[in-house]
């Protein structure tokens, strides 16, 4: 009798651990197919992951209130749905799996539409054009990407530059030392690396770059390169795959946005014109 209870506690033990990560993998696999917009009409609100450092998309001020170019957008399009919006910081490398396992209903932080996210998300229409730049310091006389050779490049891990360097090796990788970039969890530990002289450039988003530059006492210290090789791109809402009445939702809004005038108030609020603005649907 006890050698039979020994083998089932044994057959518990060994099945327990396969049972839930089956159930894991269940919850996961719905989160990511399933259309969840009637569950967050009910709940009344929408999670939104960003990274707060990402200024001037969505960061938090010197007494932590988080505000942004993104922060006013995604609360203007929900508002019009009587939905509140909570923002969750994310580890910005894992804001895919963030999205996909439900921890997050979507990713609204300065987030580029490419061809490689396509596969693992569901874009929104674009709202936004953007452009990836170098940022050296003028004591450098670093003035384009040949400048560059044998320099320390600084990128945020996960981010659109990230892919950018690795899709164009020939234009910038191959000539930085190492053929490897220094990979940073946000933007402003790149530029403390670039201040202390430790990196010599910063592949990185233009709306980042021109706000947080201009927003620096020594912003003339800096220099910025663009280069014609590298394509514009465009910022988009990321959401699950499954979300088919979130995209129609939010494209919606966005349109009547961008009709009524609102999105170009946004722009101007926060780039001061509306260079970057995508103009009438």
């Amino acid at each position: 009798m006890l050698k039979k209870w020994k083998t089932w506690l044994l057959l518990i033990v060994l099945l327990v651990p396969s049972l839930m990560l089956t159930g894991c993998e269940s919850v996961t696999q719905k989160a990511h197919t399933q259309d969840t917009w009637s569950r967050i009409e009910r709940r009344g609100k929408v999670v939104i992951g960003l990274d707060d450092s990402f200024v001037p998309m969505g960061f938090r001020q010197k007494n932590g209130k988080l505000v942004g170019y993104d922060i006013d957008l995604a609360r203007a399009v929900f508002k019009q749905y009587g939905i509140k919006v909570d923002f969750q910081t994310i580890d910005w490398s894992m804001k895919e799996t963030e999205l996909n396992n439900g921890t997050i209903d979507l990713i609204w932080n300065g987030y580029t539409i490419t061809s490689a996210r396509k596969k693992a998300v569901l874009f929104s229409r674009p709202y936004l054009k953007n452009k990836q730049i170098l940022v050296t310091k003028k004591s450098s006389h670093i003035k384009d990407f040949a400048d560059m050779k044998g320099k320390t490049l600084g990128v945020q891990n996960g981010s659109t530059g990230s892919d950018v360097l690795d899709k164009n090796p020939k234009m910038l990788k191959d000539l930085i030392k190492g053929k490897k970039p220094i990979l940073y969890d946000t933007f402003p530990d790149a530029f403390i690396d670039l201040n202390a002289n430790r990196i010599q450039g910063i592949l990185m988003d233009k709306v980042y770059a021109e706000y947080y530059i201009k927003h620096q006492s020594n912003s003339s210290a800096y220099s910025t390169y663009f280069s014609n090789k590298i394509q514009s791109e465009n910022f988009a809402v990321g959401m699950r795959k499954g979300d088919v009445t979130m995209k129609k939702k939010i494209d919606t809004a966005l349109g009547k946005m961008q009709k009524d005038g609102q999105l170009k108030k946004i722009n101007e609020k926060w780039f001061g014109d509306s260079s970057n603005y995508l103009g009438k649907p």
